[in-house]
């Protein structure tokens, strides 16, 4: 697999996680192991440009695959959580970042979400579901159901959504 761009030969059990292989076995420690059962986000990392919960992962399931953490993200949200002070013990921090550059990602390519006012498809994996010109705007409520699947026990909810708006080129509020 490819690892934050450099490629990675692994030889590991079919069982372990892929959250387990990046720690363990790459000494990648920026996602974190929090609840180990896919509700927290804290180990949200990007495969091959999707969200996904690298503890519910069998690393033997990417093999092949662009892994990204966030030891390899190069993005204005990184930055833009610190300006709108989008951490507190920058515990979820990682999983946060890895999760709305996803988020924003699926956005853009039109997949809706629980609160999309309207759509003309359902979520389908080939592609965007709405035509350019249909696209919903992203808004407070969009970002927050988008990021829903990630916790954080500092409550720096308000800074986290401000920091993606920012970058999203939209409004708080």
């Amino acid at each position: 697999m490819k690892v934050n761009g450099d490629v990675e030969s692994l030889d590991v059990e079919p069982w372990v996680s892929l959250l387990d292989a990046l720690r363990d076995r790459l000494g990648l420690t920026g996602p974190k192991k929090g609840c180990d059962q896919g509700a927290c986000g804290a180990c949200t990392v990007l495969a091959d440009g999707l969200r996904i919960n690298s503890c519910l992962a069998l690393a033997v399931q990417y093999d092949g695959s662009e892994i990204t953490t966030i030891e390899g993200v190069s993005h204005p949200l990184r930055e833009a959580f610190v300006r709108h002070d989008g951490f507190q013990c920058g515990y979820c921090t990682p999983g946060q970042i890895c999760s709305a550059i996803g988020m924003l990602a699926e956005h853009e390519s039109g997949m809706p979400s629980a609160v999309t006012e309207s759509t003309h498809a359902g979520p389908t994996h080939a592609g965007p579901t709405r035509p350019e010109h249909t696209r919903e705007r992203l808004t407070e409520a969009e970002v927050r159901e988008r990021m829903s699947g990630n916790l954080c026990r500092c409550g720096a909810y308000n800074g986290i959504v401000d920091a993606i708006m920012d970058v999203a080129g939209q409004d708080a509020r």
